[in-house]
């Protein structure tokens, strides 16, 4: 695994990463295949809230989740690790920082971690933050590669969104995308309201840009769609902070449980021609099992949780749906692994020719 964690420059700079001795990623974003690869039919997403903390506390039962379920293909939110670069220099995103002995410890718990069953049959890609703050990453089985694997909603080569929210893979007969969404806020100010709007904006331009071949859009999605999406609408819609009350009346309530947001998704869902796969196969509120974010146990937000992770598919997919389900349930967030949001799985069934066909012809 050590060969995916390439050290940096002495100028600061970082060498792009290595996905084997003999296969590295093109100037285009793609990934030349020296052999077919099967495509991947399980997935899990997780809002980690720290990867790192989860690796340093958590990690053993979350190593057994991984083993029993078997993913093909693992996408992480709030990574929490800076991107590689000394203070000063030019950033690269797509590698761990480890100019300084904290950071380069970091850099080493975290390469053990993924160095060892069953992580180590996983290749993996980063896109960080420049400090401790959001990133994500992309774990995809050896036998799983995607064609592709680009860092920004507009397939630009060597381009990362701000804070690392976004890895796009492209497979042979689909796309996936994972994203951690910016929060909502509270305020209509530049890191609140006007930048969720700008990003709602973007992805539904991606999706209507993208309908030539399916997509599975996973990962922290910060918006529960639905009042059966929260434990209690009553609560979230109603949440104030500090007394403030937003002058547009759909933006106020509790940050992804606003009306506009809500509406926006729906949007999305529409123009897209998406679908909710938990939700297709889940039709009733279940206040067990039901929701990815929980509120922290002590204080007012006790028991106060929402769904705001998820696996979004274009309806061609909708048949191959056989499975989608949240793995944390209850106040005490058992199941969560130390995170505040818990994994959610998805399972597709095989592709029939039908669906090969309609695949190829969308090309």
């Amino acid at each position: 695994m050590k060969r995916y964690f390439q050290p940096v420059e002495k100028d600061g700079s970082a060498k792009k990463p290595t996905l084997s001795p003999s296969k590295k990623l093109c100037e285009n974003g793609e990934t030349p295949l020296e052999e077919p690869k099967k495509e991947p039919l399980k997935f899990l997403t997780w809002n980690a809230n720290s990867f790192l903390l989860r690796v340093k506390n958590d990690w053993s039962e979350f190593t057994k989740l991984v083993t029993s379920f078997d993913p093909d293909v693992i996408a992480i939110q709030e990574v929490r690790m800076p991107a590689a670069g000394s203070k000063g220099a030019a950033k690269n995103p797509g590698e761990l920082k480890d100019d300084t002995s904290s950071s380069r410890e970091e850099k080493q718990i975290m390469m053990r971690a993924l160095s060892s069953p069953p992580f180590r049959d996983y290749l993996v890609w980063w896109s960080l933050s420049e400090s401790k703050y959001a990133g994500t990453a992309l774990l995809v089985k050896k036998c799983c590669q995607p064609k592709s694997v680009f860092f920004n909603l507009d397939k630009k080569a060597s381009k990362h969104e701000t804070d690392g929210r976004v890895i796009l893979a492209e497979f042979e007969t689909f796309r996936l995308l994972n994203t951690y969404a910016p929060n909502n806020g509270w305020k209509e100010e530049e890191n609140s309201f006007p930048r969720r709007r700008k990003w709602d904006k973007r992805i539904l331009e991606f999706v209507l840009q993208s309908s030539d071949k399916p997509l599975i859009w996973c990962g922290d999605l910060n918006v529960s769609h639905e009042e059966i999406d929260v434990s209690h609408p009553e609560f979230f819609s109603a949440a104030k902070q500090n007394g403030y009350v937003p002058p547009n009346k759909e933006d106020c309530g509790q940050p992804g449980f606003t009306l506009s947001e809500r509406k926006r998704f729906s949007n999305i869902l529409k123009e897209g021609k998406l679908i909710d796969a938990y939700r297709l196969l889940h039709k009733d509120k279940d206040m067990e099992g039901g929701f990815s974010w929980s509120g922290n146990p002590i204080g007012k937000y006790r028991g106060k949780r929402m769904r705001i992770d998820y696996f979004i598919v274009s309806e061609k997919l909708k048949d191959r749906i056989t499975a989608c389900e949240m793995h944390g349930h209850g106040i005490e967030l058992k199941g969560f692994y130390g995170s505040d949001h818990c994994p959610v799985t998805l399972v597709l069934s095989e592709a029939t020719p039908k669906d090969s066909t309609q695949s190829e012809a969308s090309k």
